[in-house]
């Protein structure tokens, strides 16, 4: 039975949840278009696709707290009765059901730093050979976004056992918020033509799709500031 929608408010993620926020966005994109551009193998793109949600999400994001999770409790919490014999008396960790991952108006959560230390691992992933194509796309990407201050959402996922649920449009809502009090826009990039009515309903409109052969098509989208 999939969780409630009584799932914990939204918080900032710690790194205690890189390995939960892996989880969720991994299993949320390992289908859509992108992850299959990069990781073509059927077999091993789940695995790879975790691995590189949790190297955008731990290198970059979350240790500079532009990282949004839900949680809710963990199943054997929710259970009544004496625990079961043998059983631990820790408390069991809660389960990352969504995450968000933002980029703020005033910086980049990447950078050198980033590069660094993701570089190495990106290649492992990818594959050599393929790093200078996924470097160019990624220069499209950044080529496309807007120069005005603005909030940029970099992902967005739910686990699939949550969706439904609310969880996905509680994340969303909750940065749109803090763009609205910084005054900004929020701009993201989806490469997944299926997402295009969701983030409509929240006010978002496509401002350039990216048709190119060699890459994913690239829808970009843009939500004016409500301040």
């Amino acid at each position: 039975m999939p969780p409630t929608s009584t799932a914990e408010a939204v918080r900032t993620a710690t790194m205690n949840d890189v390995p939960g926020v892996a989880r969720v966005l991994g299993r949320a994109f390992a289908n859509d278009p992108l992850p299959r551009w990069l990781f073509p193998d059927d077999d091993t793109r789940m695995a790879r696709t975790v691995r590189l949600s949790a190297i955008v999400a731990g290198f970059g994001h979350v240790p500079r707290e532009n990282a949004a999770v839900v949680v809710s409790p963990a199943a054997a919490s929710r259970r009544s009765g004496p625990p079961p014999p043998g059983a631990s008396g820790a408390a069991p960790s809660p389960v990352v059901r969504g995450a968000a991952l933002w980029k703020p108006p005033e910086g980049a959560p990447t950078g050198a730093p980033f590069l660094v230390r993701s570089l190495p691992h990106l290649a492992a992933l990818v594959g050599p050979r393929h790093i200078p194509e996924v470097v160019r796309y990624l220069g499209e990407l950044a080529h496309s976004r807007p120069e005005e201050p603005h909030w940029y959402l970099s992902m967005l996922g739910t686990d699939p056992v949550a969706r439904g649920t609310g969880v996905g449009s509680r994340l969303l809502r909750a940065g749109l918020a803090r763009a609205d009090s910084d005054g900004v826009p929020v701009y993201l990039e989806t490469m997944n033509s299926a997402n295009l009515g969701y983030f409509e309903r929240f006010g978002f409109r496509v401002v350039r799709v990216l048709n190119d052969a060699r890459y994913p098509s690239t829808y970009c989208l843009m939500r004016g500031s409500a301040a």
